[in-house]
């Protein structure tokens, strides 16, 4: 019956209980009843109840404050139900929803007129667009910091003197402990002839019962018409006042500009992730079209221009190594990282992130996060390095753990180019397709599973939707370095250190020995030659080195002829789900710490080995049956 959440508001954090929906405190149903109980009691079982079987009426603590969700659409038939929850003697605040819709109908609501009328905060909404969210949590909040609860709206004055009687004989100090509900909402019940209440009454106040009900009787035969019709009449006037007096028909509607039509796009339930979709491709764009560009003009030529270089000294071969370091550091930062971060601190500042952010909220949660890590997971697809960055800055607690794991197997550009220059050409478009959906089903079924590792969810955050803004360039120059110097401060020393080991163990001729320690690996579960054991070890520095080296253990650039299509597929599993690079898990040291750190690169090589392994099986299982 209860779904239950908690939500960070600023640097608060509440806990949020979703209830089903009422269109009355009348005549309620069992189901219905339970929740108008909770609102009254919580946790906190009132002594008229303590006969009941059952436990207390809900597993949490009375509210704080009660949030209404009014549908301003048709704002007559849920205000009734205000006027009922302004007698609970609990703070409110209404959720003026679908105000967007209102006005296409040509409805100007006055949100500041009704919250005078009512006595409480009334917030304007558009929750399917995020509107007014935010607001509306701020309001709610500082509700229950001000501790103040509304009064009832009063009633006609000559059906307030009708109940006078009832007033008097139920506000006993008595009745008020046993109760423990206001005297004018247990009044209210008990004149509408609300059964639970009378019955509680009668059983444990018989005496003040029977004269509860003969006062009852003398308001229906003194009214012209009975009690019960009396109240509901007095409610549906007061209603129809108060929204004919907060209601302007006609209103000018929105203009539907450029801004109305990006948030058809972004925001709309139905057109949302065509707006996110876009965006997608955008990046895309950038990393296999302009990235690449960018590549060729810098770091291939520097490697071009290295590439002479071939010392047989071991400080030479220290020299190369550390120049090979410092041209990955250029591969990564200036291609790939630079024009990334550029492009989606851009769309930030614009507003559109915080859109895409909105639209893929509920994907996210499936996956035991919130909509707000779409960034650092669209950054993913270029490079691992920022997108862990973005994380860290970003989240925190049980979420920044989750995430930096998963995206680690979000295939970054250098993982993607090898995909689409070795599956492309020996496996064609279909082996492309399939090793980029193996991807995202690793990841789903990973989200999974670390949602029952780590079961404890963190608070929900507001998604704020900002007006949209042109980018301003400081702000973005900043903030692109700030994403950005991780890999000048943590990642250089590692990555030049790495290329350092890694180039003395091959200057040393330690190739054999590593081809043969990676021998279980290479050629008895993933059955591929033994020659590529070094270039997947080398695969941490960066994965480009991998298929660099793999040309020239094969000593061939046709490694079809080596290498049957089974294996190309089952090589490519294992590099896509394989360690990202050394780079990666220094960002990840600073991020989420050593000790998960550590975890994440066994659960990727545990990952890869099982995934490429069962793939190689599989593949050679139907190669058998078709032979």
């Amino acid at each position: 019956m209860y779904d239950e959440c908690a939500v960070e508001v600023g640097f608060d954090e509440a806990r949020v209980i979703d209830l089903p929906s009422l269109r009355s405190l009348r005549d309620l149903e069992s189901g219905d009843r339970a929740a108008l109980k909770y609102l009254l009691w919580g946790d906190e079982r009132p002594p008229v109840s303590a006969h009941e079987p059952q436990g207390p009426p809900a597993p949490f603590a009375p509210p704080d404050v009660i949030v209404q969700v009014v549908d301003a659409t048709a704002l007559e038939r849920h205000l009734e139900l205000t006027l009922e929850l302004l007698q609970l003697g609990r703070p409110l605040v209404v959720a003026l929803n679908k105000m967007d819709e209102a006005r296409d109908k040509g409805l100007h609501i006055g949100s500041r007129v009704l919250s005078r009328r009512l006595g409480v905060p009334v917030i304007p909404t558009v929750a399917v667009r995020g509107h007014g969210i935010p607001d509306l949590f701020a309001a709610a909040l500082e509700t229950v910091r001000q501790g103040v609860s509304p009064l009832p709206l009063p009633q006609r004055p000559d059906l307030a003197e009708s109940l006078r009687p009832l007033f008097d004989v139920l506000r006993t100090p008595q009745i008020g402990r046993a109760f423990r509900v206001p005297v004018h909402f247990l009044v209210a019940r008990i004149a509408e002839g609300d059964r639970y209440f009378i019955d509680e009454l009668r059983q444990h106040f018989p005496r003040q019962a029977a004269q509860v009900l003969r006062l009852r009787a003398a308001a229906d035969r003194a009214l012209p018409r009975p009690l019960r019709e009396e109240l509901h009449a007095d409610r549906h006037h007061r209603v129809a006042s108060l929204a004919e007096t907060a209601t302007r028909p006609g209103g000018v509607r929105e203009r539907r500009n450029w801004r109305y039509w990006l948030d058809e796009l972004f925001l709309n339930p139905r057109w949302g992730l065509v707006g996110s979709v876009a965006v997608f491709a955008a990046v895309l764009y950038v990393v296999f079209d302009l990235s690449v560009r960018i590549d060729a003009a810098t770091s291939a030529r520097l490697v071009e221009w290295a590439s002479p270089w071939q010392p047989q000294s071991t400080w030479g071969v220290i020299g190369r190594a550390v120049a090979d370091g410092l041209i990955g550091l250029v591969g990564i930062v200036v291609p790939y990282m630079i024009p990334l971060v550029l492009l989606l601190v851009v769309l930030e500042q614009v507003g559109i992130m915080a859109r895409i952010a909105f639209a893929v909220d509920r994907g996210f949660h499936r996956l035991g996060l919130h909509g707000g890590v779409a960034v650092p997971f669209l950054l993913g697809l270029g490079c691992n390095v920022p997108a862990l960055s973005a994380i860290g800055a970003s989240t925190r607690g049980r979420e920044r753990v989750v995430a930096s794991l998963l995206v680690t197997f979000v295939p970054c550009s250098a993982r993607s180019a090898i995909i689409l220059a070795l599956a492309g050409k020996y496996l064609g478009a279909a082996g492309v397709l399939t090793i980029f959906l193996i991807a995202m089903i690793v990841i789903a079924a990973l989200a999974q599973l670390l949602r029952r590792w780590y079961p404890q969810s963190g608070p929900g955050q507001i998604q704020e939707i900002p007006p949209y803004a042109l980018p301003r360039w400081r702000p973005l120059l900043q903030e692109t370095w700030l994403r950005t110097r991780d890999i000048l401060t943590v990642v250089t020393p590692l990555l030049v250190g790495g290329s350092v080991v890694l180039g003395l163990l091959n200057h040393f001729g330690a190739d054999r020995v590593l081809n043969t320690l990676l021998m279980p690996v290479t050629q008895w579960w993933l059955g591929l030659p033994v020659v590529l054991g070094v270039p997947i070890l080398f695969g941490v520095l960066r994965k480009e080195l991998s298929l660099l080296m793999v040309f020239q253990a094969l000593g061939s650039f046709e490694i079809d002829r080596y290498l049957g299509a089974a294996q190309i597929f089952t090589f490519l599993l294992f590099l896509t789900f394989y360690v990202p690079c050394i780079s990666t898990f220094a960002v990840m040291l600073k991020t989420i710490g050593r000790r998960k750190a550590v975890f994440s690169v066994s659960l990727s090589v545990a990952v890869a080995l099982l995934v490429s392994g069962v793939a190689r099986f599989a593949l050679e299982a139907i190669g058998l049956l078709l032979a």
